[in-house]
């Protein structure tokens, strides 16, 4: 059970809150925070609704004068429900890059070790990625008046009781200008005003449920006037009881500098997640609640909700059900959110279904790892067994879905086949089919055609290996390099399936010319359906794509590049392939009796690059371009990316002689299939003759014997062959992300990709 709380000096005590004292700044604090929403009509653009949240965090004490330094944080949002459009942005202390790099060394970061030293790397030059937005100067907060001005994005309380909120974004040509009058009194949330924290980092929490909120909303660069209604919180708190004062600090205080910051995020203590609404009902009341709970363990801390009658009466409640039904995953950090819900309390009648006003209401930042969803929702049910509707804000905020990068491509690899699906259904209408083999001007060509019959003879081989799931990758690359340069990959998000088509085409081909008999865990294509069909059906796959390229988005010239490049990565694949299928029997006897693997060593570089490398960096340019990336940026992706597939079939060749992890293929397969890979090639160019003459024997003969199979992978780690390719592949990795580490600007996207290149180059499946 929490321990009875000492109340800091400067909280509330019992009666009405005194906004003259209390809408101030609280010297006692760790973090606190000043809040508002609107819900607003703009006539024929129709309901917009916006949230800010301006924050303060006691960052250090000032070893000299033992002054708090405070570091400030800004998130805010527009909703334009008509156009289902979001815009958002996140500002951030200029000390961000020096906290953010004190979080990781106290282990505060995510939990993959790839993801924090990509951050690491921004942060130590003193950057913060995109879309975060640093702050230029020191932000101001009055502390004998509610005043705050974080570099021109303002709250205020004006003389006449009223607040101002004023804020500006030139990316979107949006922002505000309104004012909140209240039309009810302050209300305290939690237990009379108190959220307790998993550890004793309370907070104090009140609102205003209902403010008239008139003034302007600026949209696409045009003011408009509009009037709607408003809400306002203030929270603040976050130390732990009990601190003790230290010599000569006045009581209520913050606590030292070691213990402001790192209070509530120490990495010994639970990390908490939450679900929030304020609702505002069309009857004249409204309805806040919350659910406080440990992501992992999603043990609950902390659940209540508090109803306003519209005379201002307050009730509350702890019985509060608040749980997510339909689901949406976002196409940027493939995390997954509720966007409709059930909030239910039978203590106070309440059972309300709120429903997203737009499913991506999703504001990417690092202060939340990497995001979070606060958007409109609009609301309907009962209260008290009377019919209601109204709208609100709902805020899900540490309910990170994904751990890490194995995590993350799971998911991409889920909407990969959702995306498959879609374009490649097993049971099509008769408009999919003629979007398959045609097109709406060519209805004639669907004469005679039955959907059933074609399903099953061209699309059934490819959902059989589309289905069993494969390295997402390449899907992931269009889109995150679409992202990388400033586009928006969600205009993009049916590019998903486009890479899986290529490759699986590929794929389904070279079991039938490589004899393969297993493929993704189960039996190739050509097994299942004969080799006719299989080899129709794999080469129908590179054409599958060009269905998905365009959209309405990009001019004549840029689709003329897609195109090219689209099928540069078909040609460069089929070359690689020709290659990988020549027997190279003179070059390797060669090679054997020389010592001499140069040629040989090249052979294979050029079929990986050809046959993985090259479509997977047309793939990144086409990302690039768009999204309006420019010539240095498209090529910069290009190359981190064909370092990339490079780097992914060495470390392959190392893995297939080390053991994969969880023994998903049978260790030196190669070896057994007498594959001549990268590691063999740079062995024999480092053996002596005979060493060189058992090798090129023994892969001839196909060992089967686990033993000599032992011997082999022994004698390619005594050469050095095995380290020297993974060498290999780092050094090519590292060279490409120079370049691009040099053209592409900081941001989230780009540390993803960073991230992404150690996850290729350590990988062990």
């Amino acid at each position: 059970m929490n321990e009875p709380l000492r109340r800091p000096a400067d909280w509330p005590s019992a009666g009405p809150i005194d906004l003259s004292v209390h809408d101030l700044p609280h010297a006692s604090s760790a973090t606190e925070w000043w809040y508002v929403n609107a819900h607003v009509d703009t006539g024929d653009c129709g309901p917009i609704s916006i949230f800010a949240a301006f924050f303060r965090l006691a960052y250090r004490r000032d070893p000299d004068t033992g002054a708090i330094e405070y570091a400030h944080s800004l998130t805010w949002a527009i909703t334009d429900s008509k156009q289902r459009r979001y815009m958002a942005e996140a500002w951030v202390d200029r000390r961000a890059p020096k906290i953010g790099l004190e979080r990781l060394d106290r282990d505060q970061g995510t939990a993959d070790a790839r993801i924090n030293r990509a951050m690491r790397e921004v942060l130590e030059r003193g950057s913060i990625p995109l879309p975060d937005q640093m702050f230029a100067r020191d932000c101001f907060v009055h502390d004998r008046r509610l005043e705050l001005d974080f570099c021109g994005y303002r709250f205020e309380k004006r003389d006449d009781g009223t607040y101002r909120l004023r804020l500006f974004s030139p990316h979107y040509k949006a922002g505000c200008d309104l004012v909140f009058t209240p039309e009810k009194a302050p209300v305290r949330h939690g237990d009379d005003g108190v959220v307790r924290g998993a550890t004793g980092e309370d907070m104090f929490y009140y609102f205003i449920p209902r403010c008239a909120v008139s003034g302007e909303v600026t949209l696409d660069a045009m003011p408009r006037p509009v009037s709607g209604s408003g809400w306002y919180d203030h929270e603040f708190g976050g130390h732990r009881q009990p601190t003790p004062a230290p010599d000569g600090a006045e009581a209520g205080a913050p606590a030292p500098a070691a213990e402001t910051v790192a209070t509530h995020l120490d990495a010994d203590h639970p990390r908490l997640a939450w679900n929030w609404a304020a609702i505002q009902l069309d009857d004249g009341s409204e309805v806040s609640a919350y659910v406080l709970a440990e992501p992992e363990s999603a043990k609950i801390h902390g659940a209540r909700m508090v109803r306003v009658a519209p005379d201002g009466r307050r009730t509350e409640a702890t019985d509060v059900h608040f749980d997510g039904r339909r689901v949406w995953r976002s196409g940027r950090t493939f995390f997954d959110y509720p966007v409709d819900w059930h909030l239910s309390s039978a203590q106070l009648g309440v059972d309300l279904s709120l429903t997203a006003a737009v499913d991506d209401q999703e504001l990417m930042t690092v202060l939340s790892h990497p995001s979070f969803w606060e958007g409109r929702v609009e609301v309907e049910g009962n209260v008290a067994g009377d019919p209601v509707t109204g709208r609100g804000y709902i805020e899900r905020s540490g309910f990170a879905p994904l751990e890490d990068l194995d995590d993350f491509f799971g998911a991409v690899g889920e909407e990969v086949r959702k995306s498959v699906e879609e374009h490649l259904p097993r049971h099509p209408t008769w408009e999919q089919t003629r979007d398959m083999i045609a097109s709406k001007e060519r209805d004639h060509y669907m004469d005679g055609v039955s959907p059933e019959e074609l399903a099953r003879a061209m699309a059934d081989p490819v959902r059989l290996i589309t289905d069993r799931g494969g390295k997402s990758w390449r899907s992931y690359a269009a889109l995150a390099c679409c992202d990388v340069v400033g586009g928006d990959s969600r205009k993009w998000r049916r590019w998903l399936a486009m890479p899986e088509f290529m490759h699986v085409g590929s794929l389904i081909v070279d079991d039938v010319q490589d004899r393969s008999l297993v493929r993704r865990g189960g039996p190739s294509a050509h097994v299942v359906y004969g080799e006719p069909q299989a080899i129709n059906s794999g080469t129908a796959c590179y054409f599958m794509g060009q269905r998905l390229l365009f959209g309405d988005d990009v001019s004549d010239t840029v689709k003329l590049r897609l195109y090219d490049l689209y099928f540069e990565a078909l040609r460069a694949g089929h070359a690689g392939q020709a290659i990988d299928l020549d027997p190279k029997t003179a070059l390797i006897a060669s090679v054997v009796a020389s010592g001499d693997a140069t040629e040989l060593v090249g052979r294979i570089i050029a079929t990986h690059r050809l046959k993985t490398a090259a479509p997977a960096a047309a793939l990144a340019r086409m990302g690039a371009l768009a999204g309006g990336g420019t010539e240095a940026e498209i090529e910069a992706v290009g190359g981190f990316f064909e370092a990339l597939g490079l780097a992914f079939q060495i470390i392959d060749d190392v893995l297939n002689l080390r053991g994969f992890k969880g023994g998903l293929k049978a260790r030196a397969e190669d070896v057994r299939n007498g594959t001549i890979t990268f590691p063999v090639a740079v062995a024999f160019g480092r053996l002596g003759a005979d060493d060189r003459q058992w090798l090129h024997e023994t892969l001839a003969s196909k060992p089967d014997d686990d033993e000599v199979v032992a011997r082999v992978v022994a004698l390619l780690e005594s050469a050095g062959a095995i380290d020297h390719a993974a060498s290999e592949a780092r050094d090519m990795v590292e060279r490409a992300w120079s370049v691009a580490d040099r053209v592409l600007r900081d941001s989230f996207p780009k540390i993803m990709l960073r991230a992404f290149s150690w996850y290729v180059l350590e990988r062990h499946y």
